[in-house]
């Protein structure tokens, strides 16, 4: 939305968007929670969550997720037609991903590009159209997701073969998962460059540039094939700190370009 909008996009706009993600959020995890239940009861490091340890039911889950598909529609309505257009294909994705381990090692790709529609949907919200930095965006959110959804799957490894799930781990190993986790980091590294030089975002972005890389690298040292110890660490602090950086870096650019 800041890139998009050269600045502060509004109010309206923000909040609109925000409610769009979080009723596109509720809907993925609200079906994620549901169409995993016997996948989640049978692993040890999720038989602890609310539907297999019967705190929540399933049609109260259910329920949740047609709130936030209804609150995403009407946001996508709030904020111009082509999101309102965009939003049932989006649906396909939020909801369809959770089915994809089931058939698919490429489902950590899947994962990435559903949560990089959010980078092209906050674009479209402001400007009402797709253009070029909106697909550098969403490529590079594809591709630095599926690179630490890469890492954490690696933890599940031996549970995804003996129940027959598809995962990049599963199929080719821990090592070359890691190998093509390091890939997609460089691929995010370099998205995020193109994107700056396409934005013409001043010093302070680049500073972020380089905090974000020297993270990656950092991310990665946390884990190898015979020490997943630290993976916790690497997939949800790292990445955290990432997300925030990012927008502080993009928010000084344009403050600095001006």
């Amino acid at each position: 939305m800041v890139l998009a909008a050269g600045g502060w996009p509004g109010w309206r706009t923000v909040l609109w968007v925000t409610a769009a993600m979080v009723g596109a959020r509720t809907c993925a995890m609200a079906t994620n929670r549901v169409v995993d239940r016997a996948i989640d009861a049978a692993n040890p490091r999720t038989a602890a969550r609310h539907l297999p340890r019967g705190l929540l039911r399933v049609g109260e889950l259910q329920a949740l997720a047609l709130a936030g598909v209804a609150l995403m529609f009407i946001a996508a309505w709030r904020l111009n037609p082509l999101c309102l257009a965009l939003a049932p294909l989006a649906l396909i994705f939020l909801v369809g991903y959770a089915y994809t381990k089931r058939f698919t090692w490429t489902s950590h790709w899947i994962l990435g590009f559903t949560d990089g529609i959010a980078a092209a949907g906050g674009w479209i919200a402001v400007r009402g159209a797709f253009e070029p930095p909106a697909f550098v965006l969403w490529f590079a959110l594809t591709v630095w997701i599926a690179g630490f959804d890469l890492i954490y799957a690696c933890q599940d490894v031996d549970f995804d073969r003996a129940h027959g799930l598809y995962s990049v781990p599963a199929r080719f190993g821990i090592a070359p998962a890691l190998r093509i986790a390091r890939v997609c980091h460089a691929l995010t590294a370099a998205a995020f460059a193109l994107l700056g030089v396409m934005q013409g975002l001043g010093p302070l972005y680049w500073i972020g540039w380089l905090a974000v890389v020297a993270l990656l690298v950092y991310e990665h040292s946390l884990v190898s094939p015979t020490d997943l110890s630290r993976l916790d660490v690497a997939f949800f602090n790292i990445n955290g700190y990432i997300a925030v950086i990012v927008l502080a870096s993009v928010v000084g650019g344009l403050a600095w370009a001006r």
